[in-house]
């Protein structure tokens, strides 16, 4: 029998197409709600960070086909759940720091845009 912590393993290989080349996976960004294990049954809740993703289908996919590797896997259930909404404090911190954007490179342009609104007349 698997374990709920082999089970979110697994899950940590699965990522959201937006945040693939982050390495950031489902896991990390909080999409995860709950896992339950019941003998060969494996049910997920998960959250999407917007009502409208166009990915939830390959998530879906991915997520199903990698859970149903682990040894004594039968049936996977991957259910969206609504409550709680997703929110950027369900990011791990480090899916936070390669989502951060560093300020410096940005200054020069927000400059330019303060010289513009001061010689507006």
């Amino acid at each position: 029998m698997t374990t709920r912590e082999a089970v979110l393993e697994a899950l940590g290989r699965c990522y959201d197409p937006c945040c693939r080349d982050r390495g950031i996976s489902v896991v990390d960004m909080g999409l995860i709600e709950d896992v339950r294990v019941e003998a060969e049954r494996v049910e997920i809740d998960m959250v999407l960070t917007t009502g409208w993703c166009p990915f939830v289908a390959a998530l879906n996919s991915s997520m199903m086909e990698e859970v149903a590797r682990l040894p004594g896997v039968e049936d996977v259930e991957i259910r969206v759940v609504w409550e709680p909404v997703w929110t950027p404090e369900r990011l791990s911190p480090e899916a936070r720091a390669r989502l951060e954007m560093p300020l410096e490179p940005l200054l020069p342009y927000r400059r330019r845009r303060l010289e513009a609104e001061r010689s507006e007349p």
